[in-house]
């Protein structure tokens, strides 16, 4: 089966808002073939057996493990799974790569450091690099005899990068640049052997060089002591007098936010594979937990307040994985798409990840904040053994924070989602008004009954309503306020579409997962979905109810505000019982099993 397989009319970025997908063209996690599911294994086997066991060191920064076990994964194919076969890679797809991110995501420290070196430590060159710069630093940092780190962040730029103050001045001769200046907060620092920086010329064209560890007036801090993530390599980066080969120019000059930007949109959805794969190990361990811990004379995995946590973690873990795959078979697509059209295959990609950057960002939110709610409802089942370290669910909570922060925070991520959607409708790509204003005149007429086709009907139109619902505050809000939009709003927007799209491919996985194998075979699968439906609709209204009353005020607040009851109106639905049976599937396999 051809996973990455083209679709005639493949969707843009963002239009999931206004077009309803065929499930039946969407790759689903149970589709993995057996390449796949063979390297997943590996994966994870390498986690379990590798890594887990020396955690504590690996927390303690023991000088040369981390290298080590880089260099084990390398010998695997781990690290060049993803990069082309000519320069010393596997040449996997998308889906398998973003697969593998997820197995090594339950690897905690030497996740974020693996994920730093494949990613953002090795795909500026690859995707931006001279094919000489390719030939002399990718087939090393794919075998892993090199080792990538990315220098960005400053003390006084963080999210806004472009205000950097690391300069680089080319000499009179024009053969080098001397670089000065400071980063922080860069992982792999400690080790890597080269970074990929970003300066601004002269002061102010901003631009991206490759530098090498042993270029004289390089020097780096003192490991610094976090909350979470002990174990990945952590240091500030000091530029003093650099000389730099002009040949180390990555990309064009004054173009070094191409670089940083479009490598952030593959980073986000990277993060949210390997916070799925944390949050599926830290569940599994949980279960574990409350099936062998005893109170009351009985497991407290008995009790309906901890079935209630544990099959919450499920739901939150299947939505994230169904949004995730949903997104990288888009981008695979788009990638091939873009392909036979003549462009080069790392053009391809980025082209392909820029297209669904409002997706990647959707996923990074929604990932990372869905790991948050298992760790720390991992910690509550545990009580107070989940407060001392001597358990994995610390350490998993404590490693956890730090992705609401990676990639961009989570906030500045919610304002981006619509701020792209805005910018795409205003260039014409996407057509979002008209649908909006043809809400706003639905809202003057009588609803219609939903109609019976089939065996979710009420589910696909619950969606539909959800988008329509999304669309009348976004429009609106547009429409009153128009460039003048208050953040609290663009937060409270954006959490509305978060929800669709995690809604929405949650059903269309269970609808097409229940049409291959039968209902019977996907009960579990349809009470995730239920609740994950039955949440969305309700976090969508509050942030709806509360985003209207932000702006709108008289007869425009009382007919938005029924418009939006009737956009979210569901039929009712036995949350609690459907948990517990999530719940009892769980107990039963002593693990997270979907």
């Amino acid at each position: 089966m051809d996973q990455a397989r083209a679709i005639v009319n493949l969707p843009q970025g963002g239009e999931f808002l206004i077009k309803t997908p065929n499930p039946f063209d969407l790759f689903i996690p149970e589709e993995f073939d057996e390449e796949q599911r063979m390297i997943r294994e590996m994966a994870e086997q390498f986690i379990a057996t590798e890594v887990r066991p020396l955690m504590t060191r690996i927390d303690q920064l023991e000088p040369g493990l981390m290298v080590k076990l880089l260099d084990q994964a390398g010998k695997l194919g781990l690290l060049g799974a993803a990069f082309p076969e000519k320069y010393g890679g596997m040449g996997k797809d998308f889906i398998t790569a973003t697969l593998i991110n997820e197995a090594l995501g339950g690897g905690n420290s030497f996740s974020v450091a693996m994920a730093a070196h494949t990613g953002i430590g090795s795909l500026p060159i690859l995707y931006f690099g001279t094919e000489a710069q390719k030939d002399r630093y990718i087939p090393r940092l794919a075998s892993g005899e090199l080792k990538g780190a990315y220098a960005l962040t400053e003390p006084n730029s963080g999210s806004d990068a472009l205000s950097a103050k690391t300069t680089a001045r080319l000499s009179s001769d024009g053969k080098t640049y001397r670089i000065n200046g400071q980063k922080c907060w860069i992982t792999n620092s400690g080790f890597a052997d080269v970074f990929t920086v970003f300066a601004k010329i002269d002061g102010e064209k901003f631009t991206a060089f490759i530098v090498d560890r042993n270029v004289p007036g390089l020097s780096f801090g003192e490991e610094e002591h976090k909350m979470g993530m002990r174990g990945s390599s952590t240091r500030q980066v000091f530029f003093q007098d650099c000389e730099v080969p002009a040949e180390n120019v990555l990309g064009q000059i004054g173009k070094g936010h191409l670089v940083a930007f479009n490598i952030l949109n593959i980073g986000r959805l990277k993060l949210c594979a390997a916070a799925l794969g944390g949050a599926k190990h830290s569940a599994s361990i949980t279960i574990q937990y409350a099936n062998s811990r005893e109170q009351f004379r009985q497991p407290i995995a008995h009790f309906g307040a901890i079935q209630h946590k544990l099959a919450e973690q499920a739901v939150r873990i299947f939505a994230i994985e169904s949004a995730l795959y949903r997104t990288a078979q888009l981008i695979s697509q788009k990638e091939q798409e873009l392909t036979r059209e003549g462009k080069p295959s790392g053009d391809s990609l980025l082209g392909a990840a820029e297209e669904y950057a409002i997706e990647c960002a959707i996923l990074k939110v929604a990932g990372s904040e869905a790991l948050d709610y298992v760790v720390d409802e991992g910690v509550q089942v545990f009580g107070g053994n989940g407060f001392s370290d001597e358990y994995e669910i610390s350490r998993a909570y404590r490693d956890s924070r730090i992705n609401r922060i990676f990639e961009g925070t989570n906030e500045i991520n919610r304002l981006l989602i619509v701020d792209m959607l805005m910018k795409r409708a205003l260039k014409g790509n996407l057509d979002l008004m008209t649908p909006a204003l043809g809400i706003q005149k639905e809202l003057m007429s009588i609803p219609e009954s939903i109609p019976e086709n089939g065996p979710f009907s009420r589910e696909v139109d619950q969606v539909a309503r959800m988008k329509k619902a999304v669309l009348m505050v976004a429009g609106t809000a547009v429409q009153k306020l128009k460039a003048s939009l208050e953040q609290e709003l663009l937060m409270l927007i954006s959490d509305m579409i978060i929800q669709v799209f995690i809604a929405e491919s949650t059903l269309l996985r269970v609808i097409k997962w229940t049409d291959q194998r039968g209902m019977d075979s996907g009960k579990n699968q349809i009470d995730l979905m239920g609740v994950c439906l039955h949440e969305s609709v309700s976090v969508l209204q509050q942030a709806g109810q509360e985003a209207i009353q932000g702006f709108a005020g008289g007869d425009e607040l009382r007919m938005m505000l029924v418009g939006l009851k009737r956009f979210t109106k569901t039929d009712p639905f036995n949350a609690i019982a459907v948990r517990r049976r999530i719940a009892s599937k769980l107990i039963s396999e002593n693990k997270y099993c979907f």
